[in-house]
């Protein structure tokens, strides 16, 4: 159930988000605002091979102002594109890998309080090293960024003790995790190191 939005004022609009303030209509019929930042929505992957290591890359994050350990991930190109073909070309182009099996493994809703920003997370097995797409180059943070294969359990400890606290790597860690049990795999205290410190 959604509330009748009476008035709607465009704030500002750019590249990957746009602002807007929405003029509500509550059951009690009174009314306030609220700001929502707008988003095309985004994918990420959950990339296992064969010995049950997930695929992590680390990356500089300007808003946190620190490097985050994070799955491949990236935005949708356009209105309406299948989260599927994004999340295809975010694991060739971060993650240097392609997937012979792809499901969807959930859907986060990241922060509804203030945007409406959709990730949907993928799924890939069988997954082999692949070229990076042609015509694609690495720039701004994805030009540092760097890949790592981690053992699923490893991580999986590193998210509980709070080693790493990237949302979408959070939930799709524990989510593969739980989906595929294995007798006499357990989290160690071992695994990710923490995220680095800030960079200023």
């Amino acid at each position: 159930m959604s509330w009748p939005v009476v008035a709607t004022t465009d704030i500002y609009q750019g590249y990957v988000i746009g602002v807007r303030r929405d003029t509500l209509r509550a059951s009690d019929g009174s009314t306030f605002d609220r700001d929502v930042v707008s988003h095309r929505g985004s994918v990420a992957v959950v990339a296992l091979d064969d010995q049950e290591r997930l695929l992590v890359v680390t990356q500089y994050r300007h808003p946190p102002q620190r490097r985050l350990v994070e799955l491949p991930a990236g935005l949708l190109d356009f209105p309406g594109e299948d989260p599927e073909d994004a999340a295809k070309r975010e694991l060739a182009e971060e993650g240097h890998a392609r997937a012979e099996h792809w499901s969807r493994l959930l859907e986060l809703v990241l922060s509804p309080g203030v945007s409406d920003e959709v990730i949907t997370i993928y799924l890939a097995e069988g997954v082999d090293a692949s070229d990076v797409p042609a015509g694609f180059v690495a720039e701004h943070e994805e030009s540092t960024m760097t890949r790592e294969w981690v053992p699923l359990a490893d991580v999986v400890s590193a998210v509980l003790a709070g080693r790493v606290t990237n949302a979408a790597l959070v939930a799709g860690a524990l989510a593969a995790w739980v989906q595929r049990p294995r007798p006499g795999a357990e989290p160690t205290a071992e695994g990710l190191t923490p995220e680095p410190a800030s960079e200023r």
